[in-house]
C-alpha cells in the first residue's frame, strides 16, 4: 500500500523498529481506557506480534492498518486502520501515544484514512467511540463524520461488562471537510464578565455537582424531584461533553471570577432546533446566593446563544412559589409570557404549575 502523508502525520506499515513505541503507546493508561480489548501489561511480544502478523491481518479482506508516523522524523506516534465489514462497508479506528497528541495527527489521520478508503470502493465507513470519549469524538467531527446514534452495550469492558458506543458515519457522498457544529465551543475556553465565569461542565466536577444537587430546595425544584446518587452524578459529568458536541445541551458551571470557586450550574438545553429555540435551567449553593451570580450566569448564556448558536429565543420555566427565580430571570431581561397548569412532575406523584419566560436577541 502506498504512503499517506499529511501535514501532521504520515501513514505507512509497521517496521520492526516501532516495537518499542508501540509498547510505550498502547500501555499508556488512556490508550487502554478507550481500547478496552488491547493486552494489559502491553508487553514487547504484543507489539513485535502486532508488526508482523497482526497488522497484516487487515489487508487480506479489503482493509488496512497502518502506523502514523512524525513527517519529520519518522517516529511512530500511533497507529489506525479500517477493517472491511463487506458489501463497500467498513469500520475506521486509531490510537495516538502521549506524545503524539494534541497536534491535529489523529483527525488528520482519520481523514487521509477515510479517503483512502472511499475512493477504493467503500461506500460507507462508521467510527465508534465511548460517550466519555471527547476528544476521539472531535475527531470524528474534524473528519467530516455524523453522529448517527447510541450503540447500548455496543462495547466490551475490560472486566468483562458492556458499555455503550457513539455511532459515526461518512458516506462515500459526504463532503471531505468537516461536519458543522451545532453548539461551538467557548471562545478561549469559558465566559466570563469578570465576576462570574462560566465553564463547561467536566467529569472532574463530580463532587461539587453531587453536593449542589443533593440540596433539599435543589431537589425539590429538579425534573424529575429526586435525589441522584454519586455515580449518576459522575456518568452525568462525564458525558456532558458528549452531548455538547451532539448538538443538544451545553452544561457549565458557574464560578467566582475572582478565585474560581465552584458556585453552581446553568444549562442551555436546544431541545427544539427547527425554531432555534433554547431552554435555560440553574441552581446555585446557598453561600453564593443574594449576589446577582445567576442573573449574570443567565446573560452570559444567552449572549452567547444568541451571538455564537444562531438562536432567536431563549425561555426558561419556574415554579409559581420560586419567587427567587422569578427575580433572576426579571433582572436577566426574560419576560414572563404564560402559565401552564400541572406541567411538571412534583414530589409524591404530584404535578407542578409552570411559569413561563422568554428572552429575544437585543435588537
Amino acid at each position: 500500500m502506498d504512503v499517506l502523508r499529511g501535514e501532521t502525520v504520515v501513514l505507512r506499515q509497521f517496521r520492526p523498529d516501532d516495537a518499542p513505541d508501540v509498547v510505550a503507546g498502547c500501555d499508556d493508561p488512556l490508550t487502554q481506557r478507550f481500547l478496552p480489548l488491547l493486552p494489559s501489561p502491553y508487553t514487547l511480544d504484543d507489539a513485535q506480534w502486532w508488526i508482523a502478523d497482526g497488522s497484516r491481518v487487515a489487508f487480506e479482506s479489503g482493509g488496512f492498518n497502518l502506523a502514523l508516523a512524525d513527517p519529520a522524523t519518522d517516529r511512530l506516534v500511533g497507529g489506525g486502520g479500517v477493517r472491511a465489514h463487506g458489501h463497500g462497508r467498513g469500520e475506521i479506528g486509531y490510537w495516538v501515544a502521549p506524545w503524539g497528541r494534541g497536534r491535529g495527527i489523529a483527525s488528520e489521520a482519520t481523514r487521509l484514512m477515510t479517503n483512502r478508503a472511499l475512493a477504493h470502493g467503500y461506500e460507507r465507513l462508521v467510527l465508534r467511540t465511548q460517550i466519555e470519549n471527547t476528544a476521539s469524538q472531535r475527531v470524528a467531527l474534524k473528519a467530516g463524520y455524523h453522529r448517527e446514534s447510541v450503540e447500548r452495550s455496543g462495547g466490551s469492558s475490560r472486566d468483562g461488562g458492556r458499555h455503550d458506543l457513539i455511532v459515526w458515519s461518512r458516506l462515500s457522498t459526504d463532503p471531505d471537510e468537516p461536519t458543522p457544529r451545532v453548539l461551538p465551543d467557548l471562545p478561549g475556553g469559558e465566559l466570563t464578565d469578570g465576576v462570574v465565569t462560566l465553564r463547561p461542565l467536566l467529569e472532574s466536577d463530580t463532587a461539587d455537582t453531587y453536593a449542589l444537587r443533593s440540596l433539599p430546595d435543589v431537589v425539590a425544584t429538579s425534573v424529575p424531584p429526586r435525589i441522584r446518587e454519586l455515580d449518576e452524578i459522575r456518568t452525568i459529568c462525564s458525558r456532558a461533553q458528549a452531548g455538547w458536541l451532539a448538538g443538544q445541551r451545553a452544561d457549565f458551571t458557574i464560578r467566582d471570577a475572582t478565585d474560581g470557586r465552584y458556585a453552581g450550574e446553568i444549562g442551555l438545553y436546544y431541545w427544539e432546533p427547527s425554531t432555534q429555540q433554547a431552554m435555560i435551567g440553574y441552581s446555585l449553593l446557598p453561600e453564593f446566593r443574594g449576589r446577582g451570580f445567576t442573573t449574570r450566569a443567565a446573560r452570559l448564556v444567552s449572549a452567547w446563544g444568541f451571538e455564537q448558536v444562531g438562536l432567536v429565543r431563549v425561555v426558561a420555566g419556574t415554579a409559581p412559589d420560586n419567587v427567587a427565580s422569578h427575580r433572576v430571570l426579571e433582572r436577566a431581561g426574560f419576560v414572563r409570557e404564560g402559565y401552564q397548569r400541572a406541567r411538571l412532575p412534583g414530589p409524591n406523584g404530584t404535578r407542578i404549575d409552570d411559569i413561563n419566560w422568554a428572552l429575544l436577541p437585543p435588537e
